[in-house]
């Protein structure tokens, strides 16, 4: 018995180094560097959706997997799975609640219809706020319900209420649910019409594909969102750019390794889908359409990975994983890293609600095990979401080491030994 137990362990160390040696053979530091310089160099102008950046970001990384040699998806023609984008170029709001005239400074509409009438009959959900201290986060339910709503807003949110206009100038999917918000108690009668101006715009993400050999119906996605901010507001410097290196063209970086690692490798029992998402920034659009595509009950796990250039709160070599009690899938991880010098920790910052403020939300929301990897100290990042996020700025050679980190601890999921649990819908 001894002996067999010493056959075991010696077969299952050397099945790790095999795998951690492949992974320094391919995940090197020269090309974490190559890629990720790549993708936030100035010319790709911050990656800003509906810009020539964030198309030749998209050009880069089908090149990227088509050097890998990773399939299409799902019977695509090209790396590129194409969506319409409603884009709002004016609104005109009008009405009338309980006999008097509605004043359309009180009024934010959001959707894509190019004319709207709505009253009490009208069959829409009613909600009524009377205070709400983080508007954006507070509304977010509504805005992701995919109901025709309207919001009632209290004279509480009237300070809040002009920054209700993001919503509107966000691009919206096409057939978006509308929305209105309305700054009014609650009415008896109304008569509100919206009429606008509307641009279809088209977006992409771009996707490879590497099927399994024995459960080509069961999926592992590793993903990341490649659209930043482009150009904004100027720093101290005079710097306009945002470059986006660490949010989130280190993410993008990983995945692209990713791919190149698992079709060098050749041995996953499960189909392994890699998937760059556009308009992360703008409201999660491309991870929701993705998400729309796809059986999400043939989904047994999603890395998504964001911001992982600098290292973490516990140092070099170790990352997060956000929502990690809401399934299995962060202690598959810590398990299939015991003996490395990579570890993974559940979440710090559960108080930012990360696991829903990321791309892996949506196929969370069906009971998908989709969480999202990150070393970024939420609490203190400086370049966050500044022209200061560049390249200069990250560590190489740690973001090197936890592409490799994930590498090694998906091992026994895609391999099918080991299948997280779901998700518990709410």
């Amino acid at each position: 018995m001894y002996k067999k137990l010493v056959v075991l362990s010696f077969a299952l160390g050397s099945f790790f180094l095999a795998f951690a040696q492949k992974a320094d053979n391919i995940i090197t530091v020269q090309e974490v560097s190559r890629i990720e310089k790549t993708l936030s160099a100035d010319d790709m102008e911050g990656r800003k959706i509906f810009t020539p950046g964030i198309e030749k970001a998209a050009a880069f990384i089908g090149e990227e997997f088509k050097k890998a040699g990773v399939e299409y998806w799902d019977g695509l023609k090209s790396y590129r799975q194409d969506f319409s984008m409603i884009q709002q170029k004016s609104s005109e709001v009008s009405g009338e609640i309980d006999g008097t005239s509605l004043d359309p400074a009180t009024a934010v509409a959001i959707g894509t219809e190019t004319e709207l009438t709505v009253n009490e009959n009208s069959g829409f959900e009613q909600v009524y706020i009377d205070s709400m201290p983080n508007m954006f986060r507070g509304l977010s339910s509504v805005m992701n319900s995919g109901k025709p709503t309207i919001v009632w807003l209290s004279e509480k949110n009237k300070n809040n209420f002009r920054q209700l206009g993001f919503f509107g100038r966000r691009p919206q999917m096409e057939g978006a649910a509308p929305v209105i918000f309305v700054l009014h108690e609650k009415a008896e009668k109304f008569t509100i019409t919206v009429k606008r101006q509307i641009e279809k715009r088209s977006l992409a993400n771009i996707v490879g594909f590497i099927p399994g050999k024995s459960r080509k119906d069961e999926y592992v996605v590793f993903s990341s969102h490649y659209d930043h901010l482009g150009y904004g507001r100027p720093n101290a410097q005079g710097d306009s750019l945002y470059n986006g290196a660490n949010d989130d063209a280190s993410g993008t970086t990983a995945v692209i390794l990713l791919a190149k690692y698992f079709k060098e490798l050749n041995n996953n029992e499960r189909s392994l889908i890699f998937v760059t998402f556009t308009a992360e920034e703008s409201g999660g659009y491309g991870s929701r359409y993705f998400s729309q595509n796809i059986d999400p009950d043939k989904v047994v796990a999603m890395f998504n990975i964001e911001m992982i250039g600098t290292d973490s709160k516990w140092g070099t070599n170790s990352a997060y994983i956000t929502g990690f009690e809401k399934s299995s899938f962060g202690e598959i991880l810590q398990k299939n890293l015991e003996g490395s010098k990579f570890h993974f920790e559940p979440d710090p910052y559960p108080e930012q609600n990360l696991f829903m403020r990321s791309d892996n939300a949506t196929l969370a929301a069906f009971g998908v095990p989709a969480h999202t990897i990150s070393t970024s100290k939420m609490d203190s990042e400086p370049h966050y979401h500044k022209p200061s996020d560049e390249f200069e700025t990250l560590d190489m050679n740690n973001m090197t080491e936890v592409i490799k980190g994930i590498a090694l601890s998906s091992r026994s999921i895609i391999s099918g030994k080991d299948t997280p649990t779901r998700v518990k819908q709410n």
